[in-house]
């Protein structure tokens, strides 16, 4: 399996629609996966790019698993791309449908989600932030950092 994605980058998208993969998450895609991702929608006004290995992990258990899991796994299906090998400069292409989902223009937020990545539109990603940051102060206090 390929690592854990954690952390959050900011990056460009150029008129070709290329981004690319910071080297912090390119290096924890696994030898298993050939550097190759799929690209899908998201649940929160995002994308998301799976490392091979992860994404054929996760089909198989939406296959045997609820109907629930049975249609998430035809929803991302549906909208996922062909398998997409990261170049050695760790671009890869968005589709043109990908970018207009996320409403992405010009910059993006990519951000590590343990077993894939998200791609975000900057706006809306600062926007989601700001509702778990608010949720965070609510819920937790500084007692729940001391377990």
């Amino acid at each position: 399996m390929s690592g854990e994605f954690l952390g959050t980058f900011q990056n460009s998208v150029n008129k070709q629609k290329w981004i690319i993969i910071p080297a912090a998450f390119k290096k924890k895609i696994s030898a298993a996966s050939k550097q190759t991702v799929i690209i899908t929608v998201g649940a929160e006004n995002n994308i998301v790019i799976y490392p091979m290995d992860n994404w054929k992990t996760l089909m198989d258990k939406l296959a045997h698993g609820s109907g629930k899991d049975i249609k998430f796994m035809h929803n991302l299906r549906t909208f996922a791309s062909a398998e997409q090998k990261i170049e050695s400069t760790g671009r890869i292409k968005l589709s043109s449908e990908h970018m207009e989902i996320a409403e992405i223009t010009g910059k993006v937020i990519l951000k590590g989600e343990g077993n894939f990545i998200s791609v975000w539109n900057p706006t809306k990603y600062k926007e989601y932030r700001r509702k778990i940051l608010e949720d965070h102060r609510k819920t937790f206090t500084s007692l729940d950092y001391q377990r």
